[in-house]
């Protein structure tokens, strides 16, 4: 043993070269008593490192497990040397030359029952080991899926961030974005002065998103006192649903136009799904001043009568709309410097009538006094400038609120100045009188033998002032309303001039004031007539006009006979304070200017003839011609009960400004009893109010008979 304490070469007996290890329990001689000798008379020192066996360096099998198979199945394990097998037994070396370690016995040996027969050894020796798959194939199969599944994984990554990267942003982006109206303002209505007849003011509304709220029973009952809606009305708008592209509705009105006010109780609530914001509501000023031809709106302010249905796109406007992004949760918040994106709103613009509104309180005022005096139904009046054609006033009455029009029933609510369908009664032989002269049939200073009664085919005619068979002048026609003399002037002109001059007056047709719903009227083409027809018609029996449409008639003769259009829009106002007047209105000549200037003398008749059916219409200080009419209401293809009294006229005869139709429908009444101090208190007031100078002429004499 060398001083290392490693184990020292020595010569075997063939001279080979051996490693003999040292046994503690080993007695002997030679060299293991000379290192005993040495150990002893040595100093005392460490003892070595244990001894190193020296080992024969195996190749180990890739397979683990094939040993202990092999010492299970009863046989000894090998080890991978190479060859044809590719594995042979160990050699165990012999006896007295191995090592400790190869002479002791293996640890777990095999005990054999030797007294088993010698075949069942056999048997057991010869079984065969089962074969057991390849690492290296198993391993490039697993490689060759975790390789697949990255790159499905690879794809859809590629598919999600690039392809449909956009895709799915927007469909993100959208479940974070919320919408909100924001209303247009409606544009106003102005009288021809500018003042306001309706406006929009300072208001709420109040919306839900129905997909944030989990009960809407609970919802509808909390808001329902605050709003003054019943609950049952707000539970279909509180409930979830969809829209036509089958997505979630996200925005519903609750109420809109409400008072601040109101605005702030429901935020006091603070309920997450309802919310508040600015809008605006209609308010009509003057309430029923003008209400028949304005209308109203509904809670979204669209125009559903009147003016504002008619309008309603030029008033209304477009809506406005703000989408921006909010954070997720049952209270979405704003998310400061995320999306934002805002369609402003675009105003209306609002529309300038020919209205006054002082003229139009007071033509109201009176022709409810008079309605109510005579126990009328309803009643319609109209004053128009006679060189412009613009309508002044409008009056219908009775008349609603239309600030708050839904407690009214809709009957208030008709403009019966265009919507009205009657017989204008004797008021019609004006344009008969006009027609005779203009067509050279008579002189206005010329007579006609008038007998007191006159057939008709089966209809007998006779005059409300009793005669005997005498010449009348047409003054005298006129202030006693002649009906035997009116068919004889007729029966001059013959059926189709009748109807020629009906048309030529605007009877029959819509005068395009620009009211909603306009009626025709109905004036029979001369080869219907049947009959009487020959001698109603020609007596405003039988026929059916409007009151505008007898106003513009009117005016034509007190306008040099020229027809003009009557007009109810002055002008429309932008935005942005640019004004459009509105186009010229049509014209035509009716009748000579000499037969304009004869008629507008003859008209005075009825008024200065202290007897005369228009004596009541008599106006101090100013000359006035008009008619008087009583005629029947056309419904349903028949007539109702009662009557229709009616005056059209106008002021100063001398030198018209203004021309004025009245009719007001009774149980019973003519037009110079009921029509004709509604027409002198009405046009009192518009000369008073325009300043129209008095009248410079005297009141004419009229000589009844020849």
């Amino acid at each position: 043993m060398a001083e290392d304490g490693k184990p020292r070469r020595g010569s075997g007996k063939n001279g080979d070269r051996r490693v003999v290890p040292l046994d503690k329990n080993r007695r002997g001689t030679g060299d293991a008593a000379r290192r005993r000798t040495r150990e002893q008379n040595a100093e005392p020192r460490v003892d070595p490192p244990p001894y190193r066996r020296r080992t024969t360096v195996r190749r180990v099998d890739r397979d683990p497990f094939r040993p202990a198979l092999q010492l299970l199945d009863g046989g000894s394990p090998k080890t991978s040397r190479g060859g044809k097998g590719g594995t042979q037994a160990r050699k165990t070396p012999a006896r007295g030359r191995g090592t400790p370690t190869q002479r002791q016995p293996p640890r777990n040996p095999v005990r054999r029952n030797r007294s088993q027969p010698a075949s069942r050894k056999r048997r057991m020796v010869k079984r065969r080991l089962p074969r057991l798959a390849s690492p290296n194939k198993r391993l490039r199969i697993g490689t060759v899926l975790v390789l697949l599944v990255f790159v499905v994984i690879g794809g859809r990554l590629v598919e999600l961030q690039v392809t449909d990267a956009a895709a799915y942003a927007a469909a993100a982006l959208d479940q974070r974005l919320y919408e909100e109206i924001v209303p247009a303002e409606r544009g106003s209505i102005l009288d021809r002065d500018g003042n306001a007849l309706a406006f929009s003011a300072d208001a709420r509304y109040v919306y839900a998103d129905p997909e944030m709220i989990s009960d809407p029973q609970a919802v509808a009952d909390q808001l329902s006192p605050v709003l003054g809606v019943p609950a049952s009305e707000l539970l279909p708008k509180l409930q979830r649903q969809k829209n036509d592209n089958g997505d979630a509705v996200r925005f519903v009105y609750l109420a809109r136009g409400v008072d601040p006010e109101v605005g702030d109780r429901v935020t006091a609530l603070a309920n997450p799904a309802v919310r508040v914001r600015h809008d605006e509501r209609r308010v009509v000023p003057g309430h029923d001043l003008a209400a028949n031809i304005l209308g109203f709106t509904g809670d979204e302010t669209k125009g559903l009568a009147g003016l504002e249905a008619q309008y309603d796109d030029l008033l209304r406007g477009v809506d406005g709309k703000r989408t921006y992004e909010v954070t997720p949760g049952n209270d979405p918040q704003e998310i400061p410097g995320g999306f934002n994106r805002e369609e402003a709103a675009r105003p209306g613009s609002s529309l300038q009538l020919t209205i006054d509104q002082d003229l139009q309180f007071r033509a109201q005022q009176i022709l409810t006094e008079r309605m109510k005096k005579a126990n009328g139904t309803f009643g319609a009046a109209v004053i128009m400038d006679v060189k412009t054609g613009e309508v002044v006033g409008l009056a219908s009455a009775p008349s609603y609120d239309a600030a708050d029009p839904f407690k009214y029933d809709a009957k208030l609510m008709q403009d019966w100045t265009a919507n009205a369908v009657l017989e204008p009664g004797s008021v019609h032989k004006a344009i008969i009188v006009s027609a005779a002269i203009q067509e050279g049939l008579i002189k206005p200073d010329e007579t006609i033998v008038v007998p007191p009664t006159l057939k008709v085919a089966d209809n007998v005619y006779e005059d409300t002032h009793y005669h005997t068979k005498r010449p009348m002048t047409l003054g005298g026609i006129l202030a006693y309303s002649s009906n035997v003399g009116t068919i004889e002037l007729a029966d001059m002109l013959g059926p189709e001039k009748v109807y020629e001059y009906q048309q030529r007056f605007g009877l029959g047709s819509p005068t395009g004031v620009g009211v909603a719903g306009e009626a025709e009227g109905i004036v029979r083409p001369s080869d219907t007539w049947q009959g009487s027809d020959h001698g109603s018609i020609p007596i405003g029996l039988g026929v059916a006009v409007t009151p505008l449409q007898m106003a513009a008639a009117y005016n034509a003769i007190a306008n040099g006979g020229t027809w003009i259009q009557p007009s109810l829009i002055k002008s429309t106002i932008a935005p942005d304070g640019t004004v459009t007047q509105a186009p010229a209105p049509a014209t035509r000549q009716v009748i000579s200017k000499e037969t304009s200037d004869a008629m507008r003398h003859l008209l005075q008749a009825p008024i200065a003839v202290p007897d005369g059916t228009g004596h009541t219409a008599h106006l101090d200080g100013y000359l006035i011609g008009g008619k008087t009419g009583t005629g029947q209401l056309a419904k349903d293809g028949g007539y109702a009960p009662g009557e229709v009294a009616g005056f059209v006229g106008f002021a100063p005869a001398d030198d018209p400004k203004y021309t004025v139709s009245v009719f007001i429908y009774t149980p019973g009444g003519g037009g110079g009893a009921v029509a004709g101090p509604a027409f002198r208190d009405i046009m009192a007031f518009t000369m008073g109010h325009f300043r129209v100078p008095p009248s410079t002429e005297a009141e004419p004499e009229f000589q009844i008979y020849g």
